[in-house]
């Protein structure tokens, strides 16, 4: 079975291909701009006609697009989020018309959710901002291509690996940088919302689970913990994990928290769907993914 991954040097992509790799008689492929590629493929700049030939090239049995963007301005957003599932389904229907696409998409394209109440996959979508609206275009892209295709509609990836760009990584960092003592301080944003984490190493085992399922799947399911999280205690989690002793103050003028707090401030997904398309539930409790999170950024 041959399996093309592409972002697989970015944070989920790496741990799909790690998962990938340990299946028996699976040939993983990498696609991206990395010198490592097997496939040199930007999704935001290739042309329709490169990317047939080179997926024409690559005969894959199964696609998994793990890139995508989480921050820059909204043309950078809308490049990689939206044009590049696009082109991506149109050249695999002229390539490899075969080949199962299981595409990563994300909480996001829900919007802002209603307190007490876990969003299911028939739910309207209403994102509250750019990096949302171009992720559901990419859904869109993807649900509407008429290709073997589903996406895994992902809540808060954490655990190890967390990159800064996103909160979990971005405040151990902050926590690695202090001293920890009585008097130091953790400046950070809005710390109200509430959000569905999941561990980055149970999203890898259903993009797993997604790729070598048989038969057709669902065209969307949502792969979270299944549970709100206030925010505030991930952020007190992390730093009785880093032995923080010091004082956490919330401002609104600092960038150090949920960026998306104001216009997102519940998030919770069901995931009863995914666990009846394939059998998949998170193995990982949030504890386990702040725990690989914070010991693996650990100096020896």
């Amino acid at each position: 079975m041959r399996i093309l991954v592409l972002g697989f040097t970015g944070y989920l992509g790496a741990h799909v291909v790690e998962r990938l790799r340990a299946l028996p008689g699976a040939q993983v492929l990498g696609g991206g701009r990395s010198p490592a590629a097997d496939l040199d493929v930007d999704l935001a700049r290739v042309s329709p006609e490169r990317l047939v030939k080179a997926l024409a090239s690559a005969a894959p049995d199964t696609v998994v697009n793990c890139a995508g963007a989480t921050g820059g301005d909204a043309v950078t957003l809308a490049e990689v989020n939206a044009r590049g599932p696009a082109v991506l389904c149109a050249a695999l229907r002229d390539a490899a018309p075969a080949a199962r696409l299981v595409h990563l998409g994300s909480a996001a394209e829900y919007g802002p959710g209603t307190p007490d109440a876990a969003v299911t996959e028939s739910a309207p979508t209403c994102p509250a901002g750019p990096y949302g609206a171009t992720k559901l275009a990419g859904t869109v892209a993807v649900t509407g291509s008429g290709l073997d295709a589903v996406v895994l509609r992902v809540g808060n990836p954490v655990g190890p690996g967390a990159p800064p760009t996103g909160l979990p990584g971005r405040i151990a960092a902050l926590l690695r940088k202090t001293d920890g003592g009585p008097e130091a301080v953790l400046r950070l944003g809005d710390l109200s919302a509430y959000r569905d984490f999941v561990d980055v190493r149970d999203v890898a085992r259903a993009a797993v689970l997604a790729a070598t399922a048989p038969g057709p799947l669902p065209p969307v399911l949502n792969i979270g913990g299944g549970t709100a999280v206030p925010v505030r205690d991930l952020v007190r989690a992390l730093a009785a994990l880093a032995d923080f002793r010091g004082r956490i103050e919330e401002s609104t003028a600092s960038a150090a928290g949920s960026v998306r707090s104001a216009q997102v401030s519940w998030q919770c997904s069901d995931i009863t769907a995914a666990e009846q398309a394939l059998g998949w539930r998170p193995a990982h409790t949030l504890d386990d993914a702040l725990t690989a999170l914070w010991e693996g950024g650990r100096t020896p």
